[in-house]
């Protein structure tokens, strides 16, 4: 019996796919199997990203930036792209989906206020995931 498992990508691997992943380790527990990566991988999580998650017990600050290994892609069960920037290409066998998250900064919301917004709005996605990855588990 093999655990489901996701992969969460964004570009630099620094904000939103990391906060996917923290987010989805503390939903789903040691039901899923988390990676996350980058498309152009920067040098360190986002302060921000990581301070928002901590506001809901979600450490992330000792993760780094990696980039896409193309076996991982294969061998997940799921790969999210988080953002509009991000594009992995599709893999048979592999579900692909993209979650165009909410961008306050479009709306002229920066900061942590920003960073909680789009905490918020991946944590709902994470949850509905996690659900589903469990009531599919082998």
């Amino acid at each position: 019996m093999t655990k489901p498992s996701v992969l969460f990508v964004c570009v630099k691997n620094g904000g939103k796919s990391q906060m996917a992943a923290g987010l989805m380790r503390k939903a789903a527990g040691n039901d899923v199997d988390v990676y996350s990566a980058g498309t152009k991988p920067g040098t360190a999580v986002n302060a921000l990203s990581a301070q928002s998650l901590l506001e809901v017990g979600v450490d992330i600050a000792g993760e780094t930036p990696t980039p896409i290994d193309p076996q991982l892609v294969r061998d997940v069960d799921v790969v999210v792209t988080l953002g509009r920037e991000a594009h992995v290409a599709p893999v048979d066998g592999t579900r692909f989906e993209n979650w165009d998250t909410d961008e306050p900064s479009d709306r002229g919301i920066d900061g942590i206020e920003r960073m909680r917004l789009v905490r918020d709005d991946i944590a709902a996605r994470v949850d509905q995931l996690a659900a589903q990855l469990r009531t599919t588990q082998p």
